[in-house]
């Protein structure tokens, strides 16, 4: 599904949310101030847009992982393009059996990739081990509001509006349908904290953006 709608994804995610899932990235990235950030993990990093975000925040070296070799064939060129390698790399692999050592990297960040997890928890704790300790994660994630009348407009938009467009300009019919069945069935908020502390995660903080509309959650691995 998602080696089908790499060709227009970025533009589908710029143009769907108005522009405003750059800001989500850049507020995400701040919690990295003060850390030290010599290689940074970006799981489900898709074309790169928040791998890219993390170099340009301060980390010396970043990796990016995701299982679909579409959108890591968009954002090698995009990298390319930028003249980011190789400093920003990105690499095939499955965010529940990564191919790294323990304690490898000094921060992981998961932007719009949890809810996609076939097993959130295996996947969680494959995070925690090659996170180095005190480290961080910092999951940038879509969430759903809760106050009137911001939930009832968001179900219209993401439940009629955006699969009619993302059909139109993608081709593909499931892919913009499946994004509001995952975001419903994904446990947000304390449900979400509550897998972090699950997997050994310590200091979990929970912030919510534009209305509820997405969340950060960050975790340290003591």
């Amino acid at each position: 599904m998602f080696d089908n709608i790499s060709g227009k994804y970025d533009f589908l995610n710029h143009t769907l949310s108005m522009g405003i899932d750059r800001g989500w990235r850049k507020k995400a990235i701040q919690h990295l101030k003060g850390r030290s950030c010599d290689h940074l993990l970006d799981i489900a990093t898709g074309t790169g847009d928040f791998a890219i975000t993390a170099y340009r925040a301060g980390c010396k070296k970043v990796t990016g992982v995701d299982i679909s070799n579409g959108m890591l064939n968009i954002g090698r060129q995009k990298i390319t393009r930028l003249g980011l390698d190789p400093k920003v790399e990105l690499l095939y692999g499955d965010s529940e059996n990564l191919p790294f050592e323990n304690n490898t990297f000094d921060a992981i960040t998961v932007a719009f990739g949890v809810r996609n997890f076939e097993n959130l928890d295996k996947g969680l704790s494959e995070i925690f081990r090659v996170l180095k300790p005190n480290g961080i994660l910092i999951v940038l994630e879509f969430s759903q509001p809760r106050t009137f009348p911001v939930k009832q407009l968001y179900g219209l938009y993401f439940t009629k509006i955006l699969p009619l467009f993302g059909k139109m300009v993608s081709g593909d019919k499931s892919a913009y349908s499946y994004l509001p069945e995952s975001v419903r069935q994904f446990p947000e908020g304390t449900a979400f904290i509550g897998h972090l502390l699950k997997a050994g995660f310590k200091e979990t903080t929970e912030e919510r953006l534009t209305f509820g509309i997405a969340s950060i959650y960050t975790g340290i691995k003591s």
